[in-house]
């Protein structure tokens, strides 16, 4: 029972994602979202009373392997291998998460209403610090920031340059794992 229930909400959320992506979050109703899933809004209301409930969930499930990251990055030696597997883990987790990130970019103002939009703020700013040297000259702090920045970009804007998306996705992994390697260099 669990696992249905699980699915179920998982379906809700999917379904939630691409009305929010097609007619924007205000203008998407949980009347509409039970339409589309073909269930009551009662049988809606069994797993999420509000949208900014189900944008939640979807954020709390998707941004779990960020925390994981976060919580894994902080036990780890700063060497430039530990620095390059945040970074491919990092683009792993932006990948999966793709559809949500697309949701906060197109729909800024809600998200800043909404209470995810500080907590992914500061995922990115605890990453950052561990691929960052505190003593590095400005230069190679910017390639930090760059190498993770690298990793954003190629998520939402690259899906706009004509191409393999495998390939794209390799080709912005190797960038940002560039600019690492060009910050500890110099270092």
């Amino acid at each position: 029972m669990a696992q249905a229930r699980g699915n179920t909400r998982q379906r809700i959320q999917d379904v939630a994602l691409e009305l929010f992506a097609e007619q924007g979050y205000e203008k998407t109703s949980l009347r509409e979202i039970a339409e589309r899933l073909d269930v009551t809004k009662a049988a809606l209301y069994y797993h999420f009373k509000t949208k900014e409930d189900i944008i939640i969930g979807i954020f709390q499930d998707l941004a779990r392997p960020i925390d994981e990251l976060v919580a894994w990055a902080g036990e780890q030696p700063r060497t430039l291998e530990t620095k390059k597997e945040i970074l491919r883990r990092y683009h792993s987790a932006l990948t999966d998460a793709a559809p949500l990130f697309r949701f906060m970019h197109e729909n800024q103002a809600t998200v800043r209403d909404l209470s995810i939009g500080l907590t992914f703020k500061e995922r990115f700013i605890a990453l950052n610090e561990f691929i960052q040297e505190p003593d590095a000259p400005m230069k190679d702090k910017v390639r930090a920031v760059s190498a993770i920045f690298a990793l954003h970009a190629g998520t939402f804007f690259m899906q706009n340059v004509e191409g393999d998306p495998e390939e794209k996705q390799e080709a912005v992994l190797g960038v940002a794992l560039d600019l690492i390697e060009q910050a500890e260099q110099a270092s």
